[in-house]
């Protein structure tokens, strides 16, 4: 079973940063790809950014691109998500996942297991 923790959640104001972490368990962490979404109140569910199982390729939302960094150090088994000049509509809970299959995802269902997530709020 995999258990994944986020954290580094809160409150900051638009123009702030934030980083947030996701603590991975019971698999090899470094064999998959990893991924962050998010999901305001009232939306779906979207992607944010994932990363390859070695750290050498990423991909973003196209709208985040040039804010927000994706990263991983495999030897603490955790995966990063570095928000940069955040803004008011960046507000939403922000989770993590791991897919099992081969290849990156970008949707929902390309991943197999979740976080609960953590709460961003940036506030004007």
């Amino acid at each position: 079973q995999v258990q994944l923790v986020e954290s580094g959640g809160g409150l900051v104001q638009a123009g702030g940063s934030l980083r947030l972490s996701c603590a991975a368990s019971g698999r090899t962490f470094k064999n998959y790809n990893m991924g962050w979404f998010r999901q305001a109140p009232g939306k779906e569910r979207e992607f944010v950014a994932t990363i390859t199982k070695s750290g050498s390729n990423t991909y973003y939302a196209e709208s985040l691109k040039g804010r927000f960094t994706i990263s991983r150090d495999n030897a603490k088994n955790t995966v990063y998500l570095q928000m940069n000049s955040l803004k008011p509509e960046d507000t939403a809970v922000y989770y993590c996942a791991l897919r099992v299959l081969y290849g990156l995802g970008v949707t929902p269902s390309d991943y197999g297991y979740w976080g609960q997530g953590t709460q961003v709020t940036v506030s004007s």
